[in-house]
């Protein structure tokens, strides 16, 4: 329980104080995953990547920049379009390494680098804007009261060496049909509401899916697909790779080679609450995660 707090008090508590008055993403849209561009069927991601996973692993860093934000689109059911991305190195070896993950990443989920800029003799840096195309995107928040929540992950892969317990690499071992199949998940299905699961892990992503949709959240933790060579504390607050959080019913609920489960519910309240195998339920989340409130 502590370590779910910690992690969303040092990622997420901020961001409602931090961003007041810029309604970020729009009506509708508030503490979403990625932004509709008005006047267009464009959605927009940003991600910028943790400074030291760019000095010390440039090439995972790459393929993550590429990872996260075709993620963000995938949670809106956006098709990927393009990618720019911004890139700082001390030298021209350790950009090389940073661009090939960049590279490799592109090639494999078919987002196309559109551009960018590269800056040497400088600490290490790495961001990226991926540009998205939907005529219906869906909303983080579009949860209720009562719908059931699901859990779609792609367990396969394992620990990141280096990041055990923090980083799950689902993704560097898939072929491009697989990762593709993944990322039109959302698209297809359609579901009432939908976040992919990012650094505050399962349970601090359902806060927020809970946050934005007005309410809150009952996860029943025996049920949440997860890894064997994972535990459960490790599963509910690492970045996974790939993984999908809806509510609502699903249409085509095919997701390539990650797994669906129904593990959860929206129901009235705030925060996040567990409940466990012998059935007792204990308080998780006990507010809202961002402080952005209700997207609508």
């Amino acid at each position: 329980m502590r370590r779910l707090a910690a992690l969303a008090a040092a990622t997420k508590n901020p961001l409602g104080e931090l961003l007041d008055g810029m309604a970020p993403g729009g009506k509708g849209f508030v503490g979403d995953d990625g932004a509709p561009v008005p006047g267009s069927d464009l959605i927009a991601a940003c991600d910028a990547i943790l400074p030291s996973m760019v000095e010390r692993d440039p090439d995972w860093a790459g393929w993550c920049a590429v990872l996260v934000n075709v993620n963000d689109l995938a949670a809106m059911g956006a098709a990927p379009v393009g990618l720019l991305n911004a890139v700082g190195a001390r030298d021209a070896a350790h950009a090389a390494r940073i661009l090939g993950g960049l590279r490799r990443a592109s090639a494999a989920y078919g987002i196309p680098i559109l551009g960018g800029h590269t800056q040497l003799g400088v600490p290490a840096a790495l961001s990226a804007t991926a540009l998205g195309r939907t005529d219906r995107p869906v909303p983080g928040g579009g949860g209720r009261p009562g719908q059931r929540v699901r859990l779609t992950a792609d367990l396969g892969g394992g620990w990141r060496p280096g990041y055990g317990g923090r980083q799950w690499d689902s993704t560097s071992g898939r072929t491009p049909a697989e990762l593709q199949r993944m990322q039109s998940f959302v698209g297809r299905a359609r579901p009432a509401a939908a976040k992919d699961v990012s650094m505050a892990g399962v349970a601090g992503t359902l806060g927020m899916l809970a946050e934005a949709s007005g309410c809150g959240a009952l996860l029943d933790v025996a049920r949440v697909p997860r890894p064997a060579a994972a535990s459960a504390g490790d599963w509910l607050t690492c970045f996974p790779g790939f993984a999908m959080l809806t509510a609502g019913p699903l249409g085509d609920g095919d997701a390539g080679p990650a797994v669906t489960a129904d593990c959860g519910e929206l129901v009235p309240g705030r925060g996040v609450r567990l409940r466990w195998p012998d059935g007792e339920i204990t308080g998780a989340l006990e507010a809202d995660v961002t402080g952005l409130g209700r997207a609508s």
